[in-house]
């Protein structure tokens, strides 16, 4: 492909050049952050353990959250030279909006615990970074008022077997103004989320001395967040599972069950018939449930293992990505799953991604700086990406396939 082309056909000059390589001004608090990864670590002192643990754990071992990072190492980077990268773009375009980078931020459940309205502080850095932004249908803010914050966002939504409810759901998601709808399918029953369990996490929490403990011992997040919230707007709400408005997320009595045992492809497929716009599914690690998707009309799929939180042992994204990509036609391929770094965006890009999600690090910012803190984190992963193409040789997102080794 002529380098003045970028990977969705659109000329070069047409589209935003990379990030620029000067500094980048630390919010306040988050001086030392230098990289998504030091988020975790300075994100964990602030949080109570509960939510903590809550945010930053997989399943049982743990053994597929690891993997989903380890995955990059298996990959190394060959760059080429003297190929005048002055006027390289990071840029894409999909499903009508081009954004600066290929990345957005993934779908993360009660978000607003971690941070003041969490969600819509998220929707509005996306919006201000020209990134992308997928609203997480186990939210606490309702959908309407994160669609006012960011016109450009997507959904992810949870539905269960009941047709009338999952047309319900879609109507009010639709009437918000999302026009892009990813269904997450690998939450048939919930994950085995022992780490949960042990920090006294639950859906909903169940006050106890130890929880008020654990508030009281984290005094800004107490004052920022939760004590901040129940003033200005009552007791959180799940919000966006249903049509109407669900539990509250603290509850002695109140019960959340799962319902999507019984979900197959003729639902997906009654869903895709119904719903007018962008249609994904989420979740997939196997070629054949991609070339299905395909099959019955699917304008794209999100290459996940849900952050190593349902099945543990299931492969890694990044492993799963080659053999889904070869079936997905048409489509446009996600990927969600341990993206760290730029040098992350730029192997799963090679391997045959259009786009990725990052999710935990994005989170830990919103606790960590509100608004101006995700802003951060998403201009330290669009330079580290411009960084990593000019390092490489590379002018658009179509070059990074020729810049890695594939592992054997």
């Amino acid at each position: 492909m002529d380098k003045s082309v970028d990977q969705s056909g659109t000329l070069r000059n047409e589209l935003p050049k990379a990030a620029s390589l000067a500094p980048i001004p630390a919010p306040k608090g988050m001086e030392d952050v230098l990289c998504l990864e030091d988020l975790e670590t300075a994100a964990k002192p602030y949080l109570p353990r509960v939510l903590f643990e809550f945010i930053s754990g997989g399943v049982e071992r743990n053994q597929s959250r690891a993997g989903n990072l380890d995955a990059f190492r298996e990959i190394w980077l060959k760059p080429r030279m003297l190929h005048g990268v002055a006027e390289r773009t990071s840029a894409i375009t999909i499903f009508g909006h081009t954004y600066d980078a290929p990345f957005g931020i993934a779908p993360m459940g009660a978000a607003a615990l971690a941070a003041y309205r969490a969600d819509t502080q998220m929707a509005r850095a996306a919006l201000a970074q020209n990134v992308g932004f997928v609203l997480s249908g186990s939210s606490l803010i309702p959908l309407e008022e994160v669609a006012e914050a960011n016109p450009n966002g997507w959904f992810q939504g949870y539905v269960g077997v009941n047709r009338d409810e999952i047309g319900g759901l879609a109507d009010r998601v639709w009437n918000a103004g999302f026009r892009t709808f990813l269904l997450t399918v690998d939450v048939p029953v919930g994950g085995n989320r022992e780490n949960n369990t042990r920090a006294g996490f639950a859906h909903p929490i169940r006050p106890t001395p130890r929880l008020a403990l654990d508030s009281l011992s984290h005094p800004k997040w107490l004052t920022n967040v939760w004590l901040k919230t129940l003033r200005k707007h009552g007791m959180p709400h799940q919000e966006n599972l249903t049509a109407g408005r669900g539990i509250p997320i603290v509850s002695k009595t109140a019960t959340r069950s799962h319902t999507r045992e019984g979900l197959d492809w003729e639902d997906a497929k009654w869903l895709r018939d119904r719903w007018k716009g962008n249609l994904l599914v989420k979740g997939v690690l196997d070629p054949m449930d991609a070339r299905i998707a395909r099959e019955i009309g699917y304008d794209g799929i999100v290459v996940s293992n849900h952050g190593g939180r349902q099945l543990d042992g299931s492969i890694a994204p990044l492993r799963a990505l080659p053999d889904v990509v070869a079936e997905k036609g048409n489509m446009k391929v996600l990927f969600d799953g341990g993206i760290r770094r730029g040098t992350d965006v730029v192997k799963a890009i090679a391997l045959g991604a259009d786009f990725v999600l990052v999710g935990r690090p994005m989170l830990y910012s919103a606790a960590l700086g509100e608004q101006a803190g995700v802003d951060y984190a998403a201009a330290l992963l669009k330079q580290e990406i411009s960084r990593d193409m000019a390092l490489l040789g590379c002018n658009n997102l179509s070059e990074f396939e020729d810049r890695i080794i594939r592992p054997k």
